[in-house]
């Protein structure tokens, strides 16, 4: 995939919010009595895990302009991102997501205020033109107005020449509409060149006991060139214009999975605009996804690249 010109790295556009995590590891909310207050945000965690790697990033999103707005504005500055682009609103309550700490599947309840209220005129089309890749998410998609200025970004993207990478991470309890989904995702998966769908995002949306084949071919049919699917235990499926590879994982000790497909974005974005083949993109990924998921909350605020590749090529598979 060719690598398209630019100063940032990565624009991201969507969801910035305030994650409360439970201090009780439990699969449910309804056992957790004491919570920790972290940045969060499909592609606000993106950019800040570029950052963390050496990476150039910039935001675009909707927050409060009061105590929460200032702590994520904060927390986003302390990470390296470029915060020029958010928007302090004082008419709207920052968006807030209790999460309750587990291994697998975490619980969640989302309190959606300032998220989807981004407006198309929030998107500056000079920071479009400085990004290489646009990345985005479907819960940002998953309401107006916030969709049209998603739509819009990843349009202009598209049209200069900008790696456009989209997170199929449709929810049902985040957008109840599943016919609406379904008409809305196809139309925007259309400007995307990369999407990461786990097999939970991809039996939510097409429904379940179908292959990682076919959910793979139903997303290339969507618009995506690339298209990699993480599959839990069972290993990722990186597909290439329909050229298939398997990367099996790891046994590891997992302490909490919040944000770990986040880290596994970040990865394989950083890795693909270092110039490496997706074999070697994976394998960057699932070292990053892997130390995510042996931390609680987030990274330690540098992640050496170097040192990563290091490991990547020490395993090599």
């Amino acid at each position: 995939m060719e690598i398209p010109e630019g100063d940032l790295d990565l624009l991201a556009i969507g969801e910035t919010v305030v994650d409360l995590i439970s201090v009780e590891e439990t699969e449910t909310l309804l056992d957790a009595c004491t919570f920790r207050r972290y940045q969060g945000g499909e592609p606000a965690n993106i950019a800040v895990y570029v950052a963390k790697l050496g990476g150039k990033a910039a935001l675009i999103s909707k927050l409060g302009a009061g105590a929460f707005g200032q702590f994520l504005r904060a927390e986003l500055q302390r990470s390296n991102v470029l915060t020029e682009y958010l928007v302090m609103d004082a008419k709207v309550q920052t968006t807030v997501i209790f999460i309750s700490r587990t291994p697998g599947t975490a619980d969640s309840l989302a309190f959606r205020m300032a998220d989807y209220q981004l407006k198309p005129e929030d998107v500056d089309e000079r920071v479009i033109r400085r990004a290489k890749i646009v990345h985005a998410s479907a819960f940002a998609l998953s309401r107006e107005p916030s969709r049209l200025a998603v739509e819009k970004a990843l349009k202009l993207a598209r049209k200069h020449g900008k790696i456009v990478s989209l997170d199929p991470n449709y929810n049902p309890d985040v957008w109840p509409d599943q016919q609406e989904a379904q008409t809305v995702l196809p139309r925007i998966f259309s400007y995307a060149s990369i999407t990461k769908p786990s097999l939970d995002d991809a039996t939510r949306l097409f429904g379940p006991g179908k292959t990682p084949e076919a959910y793979i071919a139903l997303y290339h049919a969507m618009g995506p060139e690339v298209v990699v699917l993480t599959m839990g235990e069972q290993g990722i499926l990186v597909s290439d214009a329909g050229d298939k590879l398997y990367i099996p994982v790891r046994e590891i000790e997992v302490l909490d999975a919040t944000g770990a497909g986040d880290a596994f974005w970040a990865g394989f974005l950083v890795a693909l605009l270092d110039g490496n083949p997706l074999k070697q993109c994976t394998l960057f990924a699932r070292e990053i996804v892997e130390r995510k998921l042996s931390t609680v909350g987030p990274f330690p605020d540098v992640i050496d690249r170097v040192e990563i590749y290091a490991r990547v090529n020490e395993i090599g598979s």
